[in-house]
């Protein structure tokens, strides 16, 4: 599986690194990804999903159900 957030779609960025003369080099930002369980009470099941931390206070505001729905429409999230 990719490194992007199921429930906001955030995914790995580019940039450079500068050193304290300006020298860049290429570097990648990686989204602060963690795997979580989650219970879906409307369909009394268990939902595995690899959620960055954002995604996760994403989830308690909105409840997982609605979270899911909207990165349903969004298309973050397929099963």
């Amino acid at each position: 599986m990719a490194n992007i957030c199921q429930i906001t779609g955030k995914k790995a960025m580019t940039g450079n690194n500068v050193s304290h003369s300006m020298n860049k080099t290429k570097r990648k930002f990686k989204p602060n990804l963690q795997v979580k369980r989650f219970y879906i009470p409307e369909e009394d099941r268990w939902v595995t999903l690899k959620i960055s931390a954002s995604g996760i206070r994403h989830i308690d505001k909105l409840g997982i159900f609605v979270a899911i729905k909207k990165a349903k429409e969004k298309g973050h999230y397929t099963v």
